[in-house]
């Protein structure tokens, strides 16, 4: 039997034979990957015989994607959206997979139509290549990291901010094709980016180790799997108290309850909606929202972002507002990613927009420019300079590197990793042209004949294609050898924004297009690249990663059309009551954008006809401050601590605001350095056993009771009201501090 038709073998059998016994392919000491790290992490060895396509893995895998695309569709419109990734599922389907490999039948039975090839439910253990693919299912039904689909947002802003209509087909297509489009992409760059060795990606040896840590023989009475079922059922229990109890301890802003009649207290103690100066939290939805788990996040990342924050947010920000007054900041909140006109108040986007769904330009001149907090105003500054610094950065300090190991990836020979995986099928190129070419018709389809309904013409697709099919490939070579990924999403809405100004919804599917099918592309890529350090059958994650995002994108689709139905007043603050959880604070950036790039356009926000030209600058800023740290380096090469300056990390600390908060940053940064300095550095032994492990459990935990809570009293309204449900007792913090300005509830200067 050769090494292809093994694969087959055991690919669609359960069966292990007696010629198919596991016999280890162990390669010689000197054939080693030219990666050091790699040499460190990967396992140079492989087991073909090992079964893949087993009723475990298609149970749990299918299970897993339903679940997390569920869950996290389910928390993107609560105002603490959770985002659940693979590594919950890789760490709780572990006991669930060796459980099913102790109970379930041995017994070896035939199926019509498949002649003598014999099946069974239990082939032997629960093994590491089963795993990997059960976690390639989870990472689609998390989008790869992301939460829902990113497409999802054009669903929710048309529905519940622009409340116009679009239908489920089109939302549907919306959302498959954005993310196949990227599939078709990573197929066609695969050989590329994930053969050579010295396309390594650093982030995948993450999942490596804790794969090979998992498969390890435990030994100790307390194994890793008692700890998270018992850290589970805390964290589970527990968070009643802040999700229906007691709401009010999801953000502890002390100092507006001491001081609650200073609208200067209110704005620097708002965990919500000011500076946070002493916020704490008691709610772990709070803490790994939008930045993700901080135990999953090494110090000196969890450091560089401080920095950031505090020099952006403590720092730039009070003296922009309080003593420059920069773009008459005072007249509105100082931390708010709403919209306002020239009084303070709330600008009145429905007023603006006609019925072709484009820009009302005498409503729009009526109305007058749209103005922006001092903090919204900053977040473009920092994110045009993050952009230009991520380029630049990689370029000065990277790009001889990227250089030369991509054109080592042409001349070296085949690393252990390559030669392992040629036992292995490969994936026929006509696959990823068929899809390539099914889904671009079904996109065409989308923008012609339901043009209406996505506004984006033919050649907009066309030329987003271009665009993401040209930066797909050097984005890719530098998340491959820096683990750095430029974030071009700005480049994509402003450049729409020019052409095809007027057009809200035409802009941000055009970003989806553009932007996003590149970053789904380099997310594929990332999990072919860890297939092949766990020797997994190319085919066989082609067909998972395929049948996982038809999966979650359709659960996502459906999960967001019945909230949106069902829901009152989802995304709407000002009509929900005080302890709602349903803001979408992810959907309103997401809205404010489609605003400020495609229904305005970035002329009348960013050009000649409106206040923040002068932000332009930024992006010459970003651009330099590399290239000086680089002079600085190459002046003072002794001086080590040079080279550490990362401009791109500090200028970009504060992009998940908004909709992040100071009570998100200020609870990930104390967590995150509890346990990955304290207890790393103490406690190493229980850090590298339970760390991992205890974040898993307070995801999987938090998520379950939320769904619980939703289904047993939210949906049948039953609601507690006191003093520890209505908010965070902040409510000056919204106010402005310019003289003349009245908002209601606020007092007059």
């Amino acid at each position: 039997m050769g090494a292809g038709d093994m694969e087959f073998s055991n690919i669609n059998s359960g069966a292990i034979s007696d010629a198919e016994k596991p016999q280890s392919y162990v390669v010689d000491a000197d054939d080693v990957s030219p990666i050091e790290e790699v040499r460190l992490c990967v396992p140079t060895t492989d087991d073909p015989s090992m079964p893949v396509w087993t009723f475990r893995m298609w149970l749990l895998g299918i299970l897993s994607c339903g679940l997390l695309s569920f869950l996290n569709q389910f928390f993107s419109y609560r105002t603490e959206p959770l985002v659940i990734t693979q590594i919950t599922v890789q760490i709780a389907v572990l006991p669930i997979g060796q459980f099913m490999a102790a109970a379930l039948p041995k017994s070896q039975f035939r199926i019509p139509g498949f002649g003598d090839r014999k099946f069974s439910l239990n082939p032997g253990p629960f093994n590491k290549k089963e795993h990997v693919l059960i976690a390639i299912f989870a990472n689609a039904g998390s989008a790869f990291g992301n939460g829902p689909a990113y497409a999802v947002g054009i669903v929710d802003i048309i529905k519940a901010f622009y409340r116009r209509n679009i239908s489920f087909v089109a939302g549907w297509l919306l959302i498959i094709t954005t993310q196949v489009l990227g599939y078709g992409w990573a197929g066609l760059l695969r050989k590329f980016v994930v053969e050579p060795a010295h396309m390594w990606w650093p982030g995948t040896l993450i999942q490596v180790s804790l794969f090979r840590a998992l498969h390890e023989k435990e030994e100790k009475r307390f194994t890793r799997a008692k700890f998270f079922l018992i850290a589970l059922i805390c964290s589970f229990s527990w968070y009643v108290v802040p999700g229906y109890l007691f709401p009010t301890i999801t953000s502890i802003s002390w100092v507006c309850w001491a001081f609650t009649n200073s609208v200067t207290a209110n704005q620097l103690g708002s965990g919500m909606t000011g500076l946070g100066f002493g916020a704490l939290t008691l709610d772990w939805s709070a803490v790994s929202s939008y930045l993700g788990s901080p135990l999953m996040t090494p110090f000196f990342a969890i450091m560089n972002i401080f920095v950031g924050y505090f020099l952006i947010i403590y720092l730039v920000l009070p003296i922009a507002y309080w003593k420059y007054d920069l773009f008459g900041a005072r007249k509105f909140p100082i931390f708010s990613s709403d919209l306002f006109t020239s009084q303070g108040q709330n600008y009145d986007i429905t007023a603006i927009v006609n019925n072709n769904f484009e820009l009302d330009i005498p409503a729009y001149e009526l109305q007058g420019r749209i103005n922006l907090s001092m903090f919204f105003a900053l977040t473009y500054g920092f994110g045009f300079a993050t952009i230009a610094a991520t380029l630049t950065h990689v370029g000065f300090f990277y790009g001889r590197e990227v250089y030369e190991k991509f054109r080592a990836s042409y001349q070296s020979k085949d690393d252990v990793h390559t030669r392992l995986m040629r036992r292995y099928k490969d994936i026929p190129s006509w696959w990823f042209y068929v899809l390539l070419a099914v889904t671009f018709a079904a996109s065409l389809v989308l923008c012609i004949v339901l043009k209406k309904e996505v506004q984006m013409p033919w050649w907009g697709l066309v030329f987003a294609c271009i665009l993401a099919f040209v930066f797909t490939l050097p984005i890719s070579i530098i998340t491959a050898t820096t683990n750095q990924t430029p974030g071009l999403n700005v480049i994509t809405e402003y450049v729409m924004g020019i052409i095809y100004p007027g057009r809200p919804i035409a802009n941000v599917c055009f970003k989806v297009y553009g932007y996003m099918s590149m970053a789904q592309a380099i997310s594929f890529l990332s999990d072919f690249k860890l297939g092949h350090y766990m020797k997994i059958p190319p085919r066989s994650m082609f067909i998972v990663q395929a049948m996982g995002t038809i999966i979650a994108g359709t659960i996502n689709i459906a999960v967001a059309w019945w909230l949106l139905t069902t829901v009152e007043n989802i995304c709407n603050p000002a009509l929900l009551p005080d302890n709602s959880p349903w803001t979408c604070p992810n959907d309103r950036v997401f809205f404010d954008a489609s605003v400020i790039w495609g229904l305005v356009g970035p002329r009348r926000i960013f050009g000649v006809l409106g206040n923040y030209g002068s932000l332009n600058w930024f992006f010459l800023g970003g651009a330099l401050g590399p290239f000086l740290v680089w002079l600085l380096h190459k002046a003072f090469p002794k001086q080590s601590w040079i080279p550490l300056i990362n401009l791109p990390v500090l200028l970009g600390a504060t992009g998940a605001m908004p909709p992040a908060t100071p009570l998100n940053y200020n609870a990930w940064i104390i967590i995150g350095t509890i346990f990955n300095f304290f207890v790393f550095r103490y406690r190493k032994a229980w850090w590298q056993r339970y760390n991992y492990i205890l974040s898993a459990a307070l995801d999987a935990g938090v998520a379950f009771m939320a769904v619980v809570l939703y289904f047993c009293l939210g949906m049948e309204q039953v609601s507690i009201d006191w003093w520890g449900t209505a908010g965070d007792h902040c409510n000056l913090s919204t106010c402005p501090t310019a003289k003349g300005i009245q908002i209601d509830g606020c007092p007059l200067y």
